[in-house]
This record gives C-alpha cells, sequence and structure tokens, in this order.
C-alpha cells in the first residue's frame, strides 16, 4: 500500500461526525472526542485499510466484478474516475431498489435500454413516428440515471464498495441479504457491524475519499495484472513425452510384466507350440501362401465327379470278369 499514517491524517481522514450523532457500535475505532467531534483512530483505519485492498485485489484476481457505489455529491466524481479507470460497474444517481434481491427484472430493463442505445446509434430511432420516439427518449433519459454505469454488470456482482454506507443502507442491505461481502468507508455515524470490511474514515470530504479510493484502484489494478499473468505461467511446464522421443532413443522404455511372470517364461513359450500362447513364427522359414483363383475350385469340382463316374463304372465291369472267368472246380470237372 502506497499510503500512510502520515497521508491519512493530512487528508483529514481522521475527523467523523459530531458526538452527538455518532454510533456507538463504532467506538472501537473512535480514539477521542474533541470540540464536539469524533476523532477517528487512524492505525486502526490504516490496518483495515490494507485488509480491505487485499479482498479487493482478491476478488480482481479471479476475474470477478466489484460494484462501486457512491451517490453522495463528494463521492460521485472519485467514483466516476475510479469506474472508468478500472472498467468496473458503478452507481452515483440513485441506487435503485432491487438492483441486486430483484436482479432479474433489472436485467430486463438493462437490456432495454442497451436496445434504444443501439437504435439510437444506427439511426432507426430518427426513422419512427414523432410521437413514438419522443416517447422512448423521454424513457432512455430516465433509464440514463437508473442503469447509467450499470451497462456492463454481469449478473451478480461479487463485492460492493461503498462510500457512506449510512447513506447506502439499502445497497448494504440488499447485499448482505445474498450474502455479498462489503467493502465501505464507515463514519462515526454508521454501523461497522452491517460491513464485511469497514474503514473507520471521514466520508464528507472528497480528499477523504479520494485517497482511500485511490488505495482501491491500486488494489483493482494489482488483482487485474494477476489475471492477465496467469496463464503465461504455464509455458514453463514441460511438456510431456510424445511417442516418437522413445524412437529416437537407443533404448526402450522399460515394460513390466504381469505378476509371477518373468522374461524366462515368454522364451519358452515361444518354443513350444502345445502350449496355451500361439508360438511366434519363425520369418526364415516361413512359406507365402499361395492365392486361390476361382479357376482352382472348379478343377477340383470335376476332379471328384469324375472320380465318382469312374467308381460306378468300375463295380459292373468287376462283375462282367467275374462272370467269364471259370472257377476252380469247373475246370477240374
Amino acid at each position: 500500500m502506497n499510503v500512510t499514517v502520515k497521508d491519512l491524517l493530512d487528508a483529514g481522514v481522521h475527523f467523523g461526525h459530531q458526538v452527538r450523532r455518532w454510533n456507538p457500535k463504532s467506538k472501537p475505532y473512535v480514539y477521542d472526542n474533541r470540540h464536539g467531534i469524533s476523532i477517528i483512530d487512524l492505525e486502526k483505519t490504516y490496518d483495515l485499510l490494507e485488509k480491505a485492498a487485499q479482498s479487493v485485489e482478491e476478488v480482481v484476481s479471479h476475474g470477478k466484478q466489484i460494484l462501486l457505489v457512491g451517490t453522495k455529491r463528494q463521492a460521485q466524481e472519485p467514483i466516476r474516475e475510479l469506474a472508468a479507470a478500472t472498467n468496473m460497474p458503478f452507481c452515483v444517481n440513485r441506487w435503485m431498489g432491487g438492483t441486486l434481491t430483484n436482479h432479474e427484472t433489472v436485467s430486463t430493463s438493462l437490456t432495454k435500454y442497451k436496445k434504444f442505445l443501439r437504435m439510437e446509434d444506427d439511426g432507426s430511432l430518427d426513422k419512427l413516428p414523432g410521437k413514438e420516439g419522443a416517447a422512448i427518449r423521454r424513457q432512455m433519459s430516465r433509464m440514463h440515471r437508473n442503469f447509467e454505469g450499470l451497462l456492463n454488470l454481469q449478473g451478480l456482482p461479487s463485492a460492493l464498495f461503498v462510500v457512506d454506507s449510512f447513506n447506502e443502507s439499502i445497497a448494504i442491505a440488499e447485499a448482505n441479504r445474498l450474502k455479498i461481502p462489503v467493502i465501505a468507508l464507515v463514519d462515526s455515524n454508521s454501523d461497522p457491524s452491517l460491513i464485511t470490511h469497514p474503514i473507520p474514515g471521514n466520508d464528507d470530504s472528497t480528499k477523504s475519499i479520494r485517497i482511500i479510493v485511490d488505495v482501491i484502484l491500486d488494489a483493482i489494478q494489482s488483482g487485474a495484472s494477476r489475471r492477465i499473468e496467469a496463464p503465461t505461467r504455464r509455458k514453463d511446464i514441460t511438456p510431456i513425452a510424445q511417442v516418437s522421443d522413445f524412437v529416437d532413443q537407443e533404448d526402450e522404455p522399460e515394460v513390466t510384466l504381469p505378476e509371477g511372470y518373468d522374461e524366462s517364461d515368454f522364451d519358452e513359450r515361444k518354443k513350444r507350440p502345445d502350449s496355451g500362447v500361439d508360438a511366434v513364427p519363425n520369418q526364415e522359414t516361413e512359406t507365402t501362401a499361395q492365392p486361390v483363383t476361382a479357376e482352382e475350385p472348379k478343377a477340383a469340382e470335376k476332379s471328384e465327379s469324375v472320380s465318382e463316374d469312374s467308381g460306378e463304372s468300375a463295380e459292373p465291369q468287376e462283375k462282367e470278369s467275374k462272370k467269364d472267368t471259370p472257377s476252380a472246380d469247373g475246370d477240374q470237372a
């Protein structure tokens, strides 16, 4: 953090409200009461400001949004500048009830407002009839006051940064209902127990508001830089070895055999053809199979038919030869 306790003192952050307007729950952060004014303990302010900045940086580093809220006159310009420098959504005119708790309806109105803005940009709004175009322009003027800084709001914000928690009590109540963390500049007239990260300080002085806003600006920019640098660190990771890496090496990758087996078992099975594992054929003695043509089956069928015919004709010839040949008994007679 680039500020010191002396910087906070020079900016007048230690001036609180009148004693008659103080909130008893702010007593832990009040150093003393002088001339009817509550004096805020800047040592505690510095410590809590540092914790709040760390929380903001952590939220932004995860790519999430922080809604900036400051509708009082002294806070409007610093909040606008903070939003312009960080591209964060903001609210500086009037907090519209239900912005968080009734976000679906607000999103519908935002979509309608964006549609009117596109019509104004492409010139289609000027082509409408006079009464219809005038009605849309009046509606756009009203929407501009409510949704001026919410055009880039993507869903519900992950945190709220509020200037003057007493004045923005409705926004804080909605955030607490949705359990959204709140970082707020809390004066002596506010209840710090409603704030996740309270920053005790003067919320009525523009100079005091600016020094707090500058710290939040540095925290947002630091978180954004962390989010941008995160993917580039993966370039230093060594890639996983590919299959081609093993081809260039002389030694083959080590193969782990199943439990109960060793290399000799696989060598014996290669030699024994009666084993359950198929023998590995020898490439030197292996003969290539001759291709079988379509004529060979026909020739085989013909040879079978010829052999069958010759077998049938041979049987009667044997019978005839037996008839012609005289028996030995007949010759002797």
